[in-house]
């Protein structure tokens, strides 16, 4: 088939569309992407193929328009798209079957169609419609041929038009879903991003090699400068003391895909630095990929005040075991004064030493170290070392404990150990006591001080020392305390709520 062109003036054969709305069809044409689809692959062979079927010249994938059709996939068709008045397609679209043309000559809706009268010769039409399940009209499949025929199309035919008509809709509506999709994920992004700019850290993510490929607005307005894209190009944003120990940190993070979070100081647009707390954490996309998204927030004012309060405490620790210190030396002197207070004496010296190593353990100086049981215990029995060996072997649980409850733990064991080494294991030359943690349920600790081969000695727990043991398990502790003499030994049961432990 040629060229097929219109012959201007002419409107012969322009459908009726009775029950459209032209603006809303032309906007809901507008959804399904159709100039992406000209020339499409997939509409193409489905055009291809049914020429093949009909076994016709020419073949296409026609869309209707208000004021033009266009063959967005052609076979012996030339012409990229043809006026509305000529078209067969617009009437094939408002049925519901095959729209089918025998002899367009003796078809009065299209014998004095230019395209029947001219050099193109049309005859035979038939066209399968392209309507959307909410009956959007978007045009015809259709298969032309220049001989007339009587017959129209085998069973067969018809079948496979129809089925390549569904097909040519359903690339439609993927492309109309595609669409959607792209659009709600491009408002998506752009949510985000406002969302992004507006928070006051930046916000950065990264790819799996570490390539930094977004930053919100927010790192232009504090540092001034281009984002960094590599791991090297932080040199110059971060301090120079603070540089390589960060750095190492997150590529420790990042090798194990853990967590990152740490402090640094950061250089601002002004030539200042300021601290930031720094974290980022690994996304699995689940594509096989993985991604970093981080922020980093100021908290120079924050980071400032926490040196002061550290100051402050240090400051106060110090004099708290200055203290002790004195305490202990009162003591002392007035024991001198008068020697019948020597053993009130030893035993009050001994307490106070107690809390004074409690109070190391919890001190500003050991702030970086984990407050557990394990190890206030190890500072407690310290002085019951023999050489490298400990006489008191601690093993179980080693639970969190809060700063509070340092001290009443630090009396309660400083107790069994002075009592074990005046009366009991301790005050042997060989054997160790025995502590075993274990938790007991969901909230409940069990503490066990066990001494092996020590009798019963008569004691009535009447003394100050009983007294100061229930004081601080079932007051300050509130726990329990159970003494147990056996046969075999000595058991010291202890259970304490895990929640007051841990503050």
């Amino acid at each position: 088939m040629g060229t097929i062109v219109s012959e201007q003036g002419q409107d012969a054969g322009r459908p009726d569309a009775p029950g459209l709305k032209p603006d809303d069809r032309l906007a809901e044409l507008a959804r399904y992407g159709i100039d992406s689809l000209e020339d499409d692959p997939e509409l193409r062979s489905i055009a291809d193929f049914a020429a093949r079927l009909c076994d016709t010249q020419s073949a296409s994938v026609t869309i209707v328009e208000s004021e033009r059709q266009r063959f967005l996939a052609r076979h012996g068709i030339e012409d990229r798209e043809t006026p509305r008045s000529v078209s067969f397609c617009a009437h094939a679209m408002q049925g519901e079957e095959l729209f089918i043309v025998p002899d367009a000559t003796k078809d009065p809706r299209f014998a004095d169609n230019e395209l029947v009268t001219g050099e193109h010769h049309v005859r035979f039409y038939v066209g399968a419609p392209l309507v959307t399940e909410d009956g959007t009209e978007l045009g015809a499949l259709c298969v032309i041929d220049t001989e007339p025929r009587p017959e129209g199309l085998t069973p067969l035919q018809q079948d496979g038009l129809r089925v390549l008509a569904r097909s040519a809709l359903r690339r439609f509506v993927n492309e109309r879903d595609a669409l959607r999709s792209r659009a709600t994920e491009k408002q998506r992004a752009r949510m985000l991003s406002l969302v992004l700019d507006s928070v006051p850290g930046v916000a950065w993510s990264a790819n799996e090699e570490l390539r930094f490929d977004f930053f919100n607005a927010r790192w232009a307005e504090l540092t001034g400068a281009p984002p960094p894209s590599g791991i090297e190009d932080w040199r110059t944003h971060v301090h120079p003391d603070d540089f390589d120990g960060t750095i190492e940190k997150f590529r420790f993070s990042a090798e194990r895909k853990l967590v990152f979070s740490d402090e640094w100081r950061m250089r601002l647009h002004d030539g200042s630095f300021r601290w930031v707390l720094s974290r980022a954490v690994p996304i699995d996309m689940g594509d096989g990929t993985l991604r970093w998204v981080g922020t980093i927030i100021d908290v120079d004012d924050a980071h400032r005040l926490s040196e002061q309060r550290d100051l402050l405490a240090r400051e106060l620790s110090h004099r708290i075991k200055n203290i002790f210190a004195v305490v202990a030396s009162l003591i002392a002197l007035s024991a001198r004064r008068d020697p019948q207070l020597g053993y009130f004496a030893q035993e009050m010296t001994e307490k106070i030493s107690a809390l004074g190593r409690a109070h190391e353990f919890v001190a500003p100086t050991a702030m970086m170290q984990d407050h557990s049981l394990h190890g206030l215990l190890e500072q407690i029995f310290a002085p019951y070392r023999d050489g490298d060996e400990p006489r008191i072997v601690v093993t179980g649980a080693d639970p969190a404990i809060h700063a509070r409850t340092a001290t009443p733990l630090s009396l309660v064991f400083h107790e069994l150990a002075t009592n074990s080494a005046k009366y009991g294991l301790l005050a042997r030359d060989t054997g160790k006591v025995e502590v075993s943690i274990e938790p007991v349920g969901d909230h409940v600790l069990r503490i066990v001080w066990y001494e092996p081969g020590v009798t019963n000695n008569g004691e009535t727990g009447d003394g100050f020392g009983s007294r100061l043991l229930k004081m601080s398990v079932e007051g300050q502790l509130q726990g329990t305390m159970e003494r147990q003499w056996a046969d075999d030994g000595l058991s010291v049961i202890l259970d304490l709520s895990l929640l007051v432990l841990a503050g």
